[in-house]
């Protein structure tokens, strides 16, 4: 299907749209590709309402490259906590020292350098590109593939090789190449507001007369996603080690879920152990080895967390030893006072905030 006649009244009415309903964000209406940045990492997966005060707590903490790039990697992921995700801010740690290395701390203006640098890939190139020096790069995200889908009736799936080149190829043919920032911000935000998942107004749209799922009636079947992955269950049990005012921290350096956050020990086991099973488990009884007066017992409920493709059940366990032995010399031991100084999961945190406020 030919859309090219559509394009110019498309991008004029969603730039006219973006005018009367934009929402006044801190990110934007600047130039700052910094602070673009941030604001794109952050929001790649967690909505604006939630991400707004994290945006302004990192930016309050790293108001630029070079003080981003400073900080230890430690810092960064406190700063980080909460959001989620965290292999997006090592990468922002890792990018911001890129810059400072090979752009004498100034942050690219090539969409190809962009690219090049650790996490950011096209879409936030392109957003960087265009919103930051208003050049011509289609930005595609969740709202756009959405808005799009439903525009041009398109079944292809929306996270499918070919479903993804063909919507980017549109987005990239209806870019207004004279106002590239506006057009992709007032896309994204009209997906955002106006085009939603769930039951859009369609009715007060102002692109209804040109959507064609609207015209077959297809707008609740748009847009089409292929089977979701299979998630995985993973169970652990934390071990609250107290030993007077401390307690004990590990730091998770595997490649896996919360990567160098710090955490409580941990027995990751095939299902959540009751008190009994846990003190006969081969790896309890090697991390207490010898010390003597183990009080053990279970101080929380299950708790199932959610994360992308894995599923968290876990428990938290009190123990309160007043030795310690070797195994547990190797652990971070840490003041409970202190504890809120170390970059922790979102699961975690939940757990203390409980137990310590």
């Amino acid at each position: 299907m030919d859309y090219t006649n559509s394009f110019t009244y498309i991008s004029k009415k969603l730039a006219d749209w973006y005018n009367d309903n934009k929402r006044e964000l801190p990110w934007r209406d600047i130039t700052d590709p910094y602070l673009i940045w941030i604001s794109e990492i952050i929001l790649q997966q967690t909505r604006v309402n939630q991400g707004l005060s994290y945006y302004n707590r990192f930016i309050g903490r790293f108001p630029t490259i070079e003080m981003l790039a400073e900080a230890d990697e430690d810092s960064v992921l406190k700063y980080w906590q909460g959001l989620g995700y965290y292999t997006r801010a090592r990468n922002l740690h890792k990018a911001a020292r890129q810059i400072m290395s090979r752009f004498n701390g100034i942050f690219p203006m090539q969409h190809a350098d962009i690219l090049k640098l650790s996490g950011i890939g096209v879409y936030t190139a392109a957003a960087i590109s265009s919103f930051a020096y208003n050049q011509p790069y289609a930005v595609v995200d969740g709202n756009v593939y959405r808005v799009f889908s439903r525009l041009f009736d398109i079944h292809t799936p929306i996270d499918s090789t070919s479903g993804k080149k063909d919507i980017a190829l549109l987005a990239q043919n209806l870019l207004s190449t004279s106002q590239p920032a506006i057009h992709n911000q007032s896309l994204m935000e009209f997906g955002a507001l106006q085009c939603v998942p769930s039951s859009p107004e369609c009715t007060i749209c102002p692109l209804q007369s040109v959507c064609v799922a609207f015209e077959k009636n297809t707008v609740s079947l748009l847009p089409v996603k292929s089977q979701k992955k299979k998630s995985t269950h993973r169970f652990f049990n934390y071990l609250f080690i107290k030993n007077q005012d401390t307690t004990y921290l590990q730091k998770r350096v595997a490649k896996d879920v919360w990567q160098n956050l710090f955490e409580f020990p941990l027995i990751e086991s095939d299902r959540l152990l009751s008190d009994t099973e846990l003190v006969e488990d081969v790896e309890f009884k090697s991390i207490f080895n010898e010390v003597n007066e183990v009080e053990v017992h279970k101080i929380s409920n299950p708790v199932k967390h959610i994360l992308s493709h894995r599923v968290i059940f876990a428990q938290f366990f009190s123990i309160k030893i007043s030795e310690e032995n070797e195994t547990l010399k190797q652990f971070v031991k840490v003041p409970l006072a202190d504890i809120d100084q170390y970059a922790v999961s979102r699961l975690m945190e939940i757990f203390l905030e409980m137990e310590l406020d």
